[in-house]
């Protein structure tokens, strides 16, 4: 049986300056699903979401030149939407939602399925659409690398429950202060006296994964200082565990989110340990 899926519902509301309500174009929204005619071409979209945001023809078709030109859609003018691939009609989708220069964004993962190249069209797009200070935009991802590359303010979403929500410096600053160690090991053997070796090295080392080979650790700022005597006592620990390698770097954001998904669901199985959740026996 497949998981249930977790289904996040976000309410937005928003009005003029003046309190009157926001003009049919104020909002761009791109949805997972692609909301895409499959008939209708490229500029067919283009066209007639223009037209329904109320931009005027020749507005309209300096806006589609633009966007077609920015985000690589001008060959795929003429092509039917079902005839693209996933990653041109995410693109397709992602410039509808732009289109006429909306007050508030809404997008949800809408690089999935782009190619890299895809991706920074659309990173490039979002930064000079986002130069004025009169426009807001909320984005849903689970690339980091995007996250870190358009956001100004982020918030963590775990199992539903939000563990998190600032500025990218002070989550690096709260949650990032520590550094990652990773041990491959040659003979599987003797992982627990390296365990053990690593305790004696880093006494507060917490360790974080295990597998046959691999063991990952978080070590606190306080033990790694100075790093030139950690990377002795790593190339020791190499020579008499004949480790493969190992690496000793600064948590990054991609740790850093790994770190609070791993607290969070520790969390939760210590609350269910606890008895705080109901437990029923199955009968036949």
């Amino acid at each position: 049986p497949t998981s249930p899926e977790l289904c996040v519902f976000v309410q937005v509301l928003f009005r003029g300056p003046d309190g009157a309500l926001p003009c049919p174009g104020a909002l761009g929204w791109c949805p997972q699903q692609d909301p895409l005619w499959p008939h209708l071409t490229v500029l067919q979209h283009l066209e007639a979401f223009a037209a329904i945001r109320g931009m005027r023809e020749k507005d309209a078709a300096l806006a589609i030149s633009c966007i077609g030109k920015t985000l690589d859609l001008l060959k795929h003018f003429k092509t039917p939407a079902r005839i693209l691939s996933a990653g041109e009609a995410r693109m397709l989708s992602f410039a509808l939602s732009i289109l006429g220069e909306p007050t508030v964004m809404l997008w949800d993962e809408p690089s999935v399925s782009m190619d890299p190249q895809g991706q920074r069209r659309m990173w490039k797009m979002i930064q000079a659409s986002m130069k004025s200070k009169e426009r807001a935009a909320v984005l849903c991802t689970q690339s980091l690398e995007e996250a870190e590359a358009m956001c100004d303010r982020v918030a963590i979403l775990v199992s539903g429950c939000l563990r998190y929500i600032g500025s990218l410096e002070d989550l690096k600053s709260k949650f990032g202060t520590s550094y990652h160690l990773e041990l491959k090991m040659a003979d599987v053997v003797q992982s627990d006296a390296l365990h053990t070796e690593i305790l004696n090295l880093f006494p507060h080392a917490a360790r974080q994964e295990r597998t046959c080979s691999l063991l990952t650790y978080k070590i606190p700022t306080a033990d790694a200082l100075p790093l030139s005597r950690s990377f002795s006592k790593l190339e020791a620990a190499k020579r008499n565990f004949k480790l493969e390698e190992y690496s000793l770097s600064v948590n990054t954001l991609h740790q850093v989110f790994v770190d609070l998904t791993r607290d969070a669901e520790e969390h939760d199985l210590e609350v269910a340990s606890n008895g705080a959740v109901e437990q029923r026996a199955l009968h036949p």
